[in-house]
């Protein structure tokens, strides 16, 4: 359970908090990718952990170490939709696996442009640049298919408007694979719902009782998400392996007539 989610829970009434449920993972299903870092950079590593009666099921974990609170945090998990794509990490003569700067130009597709691509993926459903980065695999078609359904939601009644933003997590961890880098990243966008004449109002969903006291004519959620994807050595489309977001905040807005 993230941050997010006990901040949406705190907001539920108590009859509708799911009990919590202690979870640990499986070290005998679970593979360490621990690379060689230089004096002074940040200590991390990556996990894959695989779950499931045919272990079919794989997460991509990253812990990173806080230097300033002196402990080690985990800082992303993603769910694999197709573990069969994930590519494999090459490691050493002695079993590290190799960091690689995600900001690298050296990539075909350094972080900004997987932010960028990401980002339209929500706020266009990838016309601009999410379909020219990326190939159609399942995590990119479920961002296009977000952006699709939700912006008609409310018919002619209102309307719905993804848009990209800072990232909350700016780091990215990228690690040498056989066929390029695998990186794993977070990524920002925000939905501006809005009613389109005045007397109008939207009513939140229970979830949003956490940040919204009750109905308005416009609000602005944030959502954080954490992305991963397999970046190919040669200059062609990336393929985007997972992807998973929360809603980080929820506030009222002023409304969008005009539109």
């Amino acid at each position: 359970m993230s941050l997010a989610d006990f901040k949406e829970e705190a907001g539920l009434p108590t009859a509708d908090r799911e009990p919590y449920r202690l979870w640990s993972y499986d070290l005998d299903a679970t593979d360490l990718y621990i690379p060689r870092l230089k004096p002074g950079q940040q200590r991390w590593f990556a996990a894959v952990t695989r779950t499931g009666s045919t272990k079919q099921y794989a997460r991509v974990l990253v812990m990173a170490e806080n230097a300033k609170a002196k402990r080690w945090e985990m800082v992303a998990a993603v769910d694999i939709d197709d573990p069969q794509q994930l590519p494999k990490i090459t490691l050493d003569k002695d079993g590290y696996a190799t960091a690689l700067d995600a900001s690298s130009t050296s990539l075909s597709a350094p972080i900004s442009v997987l932010r960028t691509a990401v980002g339209d993926n929500f706020a266009t459903g990838g016309e601009k640049t999410g379909k020219q980065v990326f190939t159609s695999t399942e995590a990119s078609r479920r961002q296009i298919k977000v952006h699709d359904q939700t912006i008609h939601k409310f018919g002619t009644r209102g309307t719905t408007q993804f848009t990209p933003a800072d990232p909350e997590f700016p780091q990215a961890y990228a690690l040498k694979t056989n066929t390029g880098a695998l990186v794993v990243f977070s990524h920002t966008h925000t939905q501006h719902d809005s009613v389109t004449a005045p007397g109008l109002e939207i009513v939140p969903d229970k979830q949003d009782r956490a940040w919204l006291d009750g109905p308005g004519p416009a609000f602005t959620y944030t959502f954080t998400c954490s992305d991963i994807a397999s970046v190919p050595s040669a200059p062609k489309p990336s393929s985007l392996l997972g992807y998973g977001c929360r809603r980080t905040d929820a506030k009222a807005a002023v409304p969008d007539f005009h539109l």
